[in-house]
């Protein structure tokens, strides 16, 4: 690698950047870091577990509700059962994410040791 430019004119250049337009360093690295994240940054676990159990009953229940309503709606009725039955199937999809981070994040929160400042991390052994 050359210290100076192609000028000649004895400044140093930098280095080039790596080509993020693809996302990739290296082939089969992974993407490439483009803001100023830390290195090690994680998700708040314990907030999204908290979401997750507030909204997975809030989603079922009114995926039950939106269900029967739909069901029993009649011919000229407002809303009609179509609208009524789509809610209801959004809702259902919600629940099923909030079911399925709840046990991402749990399971995350079982492997990973307690890394607060002041307490000592849990000993996988005992």
């Amino acid at each position: 690698m050359r210290d100076h430019d192609q000028a000649g004119d004895g400044r140093p250049t930098r280095a080039a950047a790596p080509d993020t337009r693809s996302g990739l360093d290296t082939p089969g690295r992974g993407p490439s870091r483009t803001g100023t994240e830390p290195v090690t940054a994680r998700s708040p676990l314990r907030l999204r577990r908290l979401l997750s159990a507030v909204f997975l009953p809030l989603f079922a229940a009114a995926t039950a509700v939106l269900a029967v309503w739909a069901a029993r709606t009649g011919p000229g009725d407002s809303p009609g059962s179509g609208p009524l039955t789509v809610l209801a199937v959004i809702c259902g999809v919600l629940a099923l994410a909030a079911a399925l981070d709840l046990a991402v994040v749990t399971r995350r929160l079982r492997r990973e040791p307690d890394e607060r400042p002041g307490r000592p991390a849990k000993d996988p052994g005992a």
